[in-house]
């Protein structure tokens, strides 16, 4: 599934350039969001110890394949929140 770059969260895996090869990543931290360009800290590996972080960039209208979106956590506060 494709998603634009501005829709992306934390923990979402997606295909990006990384490490020289295409390959899915972890979304860790969004850097710098509401920039020209969405920049994510990601890593190679969904388990930090065995992980390499690195940087990617993005334009914002950019379309990302998406592997996995993010499991809500918490559904009963989402839902308190957005009462």
């Amino acid at each position: 599934m494709k998603i634009q770059a501005l829709e992306i969260q934390v923990g979402d895996r997606i295909v990006a350039y990384c490490n020289n090869k295409m390959q899915t990543c972890t979304v860790k931290h969004i850097v710098d969001p509401g920039q020209r360009n969405v920049t994510l800290s990601v890593s190679t590996s969904e388990h930090s110890r065995n992980s390499i972080s690195r940087v990617v960039r993005f334009h914002q209208d950019a379309w990302v394949d998406l592997q996995a979106k993010v499991a809500s956590a918490n559904p009963v506060m989402e839902d308190a929140c957005q009462a």
